[in-house]
């Protein structure tokens, strides 16, 4: 008996240990994702001013899902999609890729793109609803009070722009679509069981999407439009652009939410806005102010009571 009740319980702090482990990682994972999808947005900003909308998403998912897909072979796993995952993989693509990058697309044409990014990152709201029906997972009260704080966040951040909701109602409503789209792919991705590893499953969601996505563009886009000269900085831009937050990011991010829960993931890419802001006024000399000031607190109490105060009560037990 005591045999048996030491073995359960080496077998219990084993298992407490390896979650703890996992949750670690995707704690780190989202911090990077963070500066490096925030820092990404002053780069999007530099690639439109000379390419099209239609040519910077196209080339976006192709890039990140060729590279992938050799990170996925580099490190020694198979490229091959079994049958019965290939359904989910194309179900998820089309929210996480092509709903989200033409939607998006067409969004930011119809509206400052600045607003139009803080209105994407609607999207825990949209991914903490749609994860009680389809994953069965509770909105705790620590959840919904974070969730509040960081929509309040990007309330505040917004502010007065509130009207562009008045003066380009086609262009929010777009985006507003793009974010949902964003959340029940990211919901999607965490009710179905995965054997295959993330980068492959990353990589050929992407790519699926710039075929998608290509499509679209010779049928609606203005593809090849691209400006007559491309200077050193733009250049930077549009490689970091379509590379680290293509491959890295995206990778990183499924891999996040393959680790934590739904709702945690997406409450996590709030502060990612904020880092826009702050990273703009840096590399674009873009103005910071009280809103921007008042808007990371509340978004940094949101990140706290989410992911540091349940870590901190875990300790404690």
């Amino acid at each position: 008996m005591s045999r048996a009740g030491g073995s359960g319980s080496r077998e219990t702090a084993g298992k407490a240990a390896q979650d703890s482990g996992s949750g670690n990682l995707g704690y780190l994972l989202l911090a990077s994702i963070t500066l490096f999808w925030g820092v990404n947005w002053p780069a999007i900003k530099l690639s439109l001013e000379v390419l099209p909308v239609w040519d910077f998403r196209l080339l976006s998912a192709a890039v990140g899902g060729l590279g992938l897909l050799v990170v996925a072979r580099l490190g020694g796993h198979a490229l091959r999609v079994p049958r019965g995952q290939r359904g989910p993989l194309l179900l998820c693509a089309l929210f996480n890729v092509v709903g989200w990058h033409l939607l998006s697309a067409s969004g930011v044409l119809l509206m400052p793109s600045g607003r139009a990014a803080i209105l994407a990152f609607t999207m825990p709201l949209w991914a903490s609803l749609f994860a009680v029906p389809l994953l069965g997972e509770r909105l705790t009260a620590t959840r919904v009070v974070g969730l509040l704080l960081g929509l309040a966040g990007l309330g505040v951040l917004v502010g007065p722009d509130l009207i562009v909701f008045g003066t380009a109602p086609l262009g929010a409503g777009l985006m507003v679509l793009a974010a949902i789209s964003w959340a029940f792919g990211t919901v999607l991705l965490k009710r179905f069981h995965w054997t295959i590893a993330t980068a492959t499953l990353a990589g050929w969601q992407q790519s699926a999407g710039a075929l998608a996505i290509g499509a679209a563009g010779l049928a609606f886009g203005d593809l090849g439009d691209w400006a007559p000269e491309i200077g050193t900085t733009h250049l930077v831009a549009i490689l970091y652009a379509i590379s680290v937050p293509m491959i890295y990011c995206f990778w990183a991010f499924m891999h996040t939410v393959r680790l934590l829960p739904a709702p945690v993931a997406a409450i996590g890419t709030l502060a990612i806005p904020v880092v826009g802001v702050f990273s703009g006024a840096v590399i674009l000399g873009e103005a910071v102010g009280l809103r921007e000031l008042a808007a990371l607190g509340l978004i940094c109490s949101a990140l706290a009571v989410v992911l540091v105060l349940p870590a901190w009560r875990g300790r404690r037990a």
